[in-house]
């Protein structure tokens, strides 16, 4: 287990949040790598607490699916799996344009204004963790105005989920993120626009051509 780029979050509340959200930054960002051994006796140290809330936060990550439990080797970082993100995307393909139609008229001046700080951000962006998280940020708030409904739920998952690979996307083919970038801002303005057929056209178009980085870097042996 490699815990040298790893980035400590922010002090929260408690330990478990503490520790909780950090791992879960490493793992969504890609610097906590598929397959990777999570000690907690090692992640405890690092982080400067006990056991105790490593052992329950791994037990939440489980939970979401970024984390699974081997009998031998322990807690381990949920392998990238090239069929999995084949289904992620195909699942995302799919539902989301059903999200694109019940929150286009409802998105607010507010929401907006932080996608557009959000995207901004990116394209100044060089680090690929930290652009990974901005993305799914951006991402997760256009699905703000249909917070708590089932959907909302499972594209949430969904996004969590294709992080790694997006991260992994990015580091194959770094030109990605200059594409990626632009792609935001043509989605964001038809957002404002309130154009509907637009932005699920974009939208489609920009989860596909994550897609086929994926497939390339899966070709080339990277996943």
């Amino acid at each position: 287990m490699t815990l040298g780029r790893l980035e400590v979050a922010p002090r929260a509340a408690t330990a478990y949040d503490h520790v909780r959200a950090t791992l879960r930054a490493g793992v969504l960002d890609g610097t906590l790598a598929g397959g990777a051994r999570l000690v907690q006796t090692e992640l405890a140290a690092a982080l400067g607490v006990s056991t105790t809330p490593v052992r329950e936060a791994l037990r939440d990550l489980a939970k979401e699916g970024l984390v699974i439990f081997d009998a031998h080797k322990g807690a381990l970082v949920r392998p990238l799996n090239f069929s999995e993100v084949r289904e992620i995307y195909e699942l995302r393909i799919a539902l989301e344009p059903l999200m694109v139609a019940r929150v286009i008229d409802q998105l607010t001046a507010e929401q907006l204004g932080r996608a557009e700080e959000l995207r901004t951000k990116m394209e100044g962006e060089t680090d690929t963790g930290a652009w990974v998280n901005l993305n799914r940020d951006f991402h997760a708030i256009f699905s703000e105005p249909d917070k708590g409904s089932r959907l909302a739920d499972i594209l949430g998952n969904l996004r969590d989920s294709a992080a790694p690979y997006v991260a992994l996307s990015l580091n194959a083919r770094p030109a990605q993120t200059d594409q990626a970038n632009c792609e935001h801002a043509e989605m964001l303005d038809m957002y404002r626009q309130r154009d509907q057929a637009a932005v699920v056209r974009l939208t489609v178009q920009h989860l596909e051509s994550t897609l086929v980085v994926i497939e390339e870097a899966h070709a080339k042996g990277v996943l």
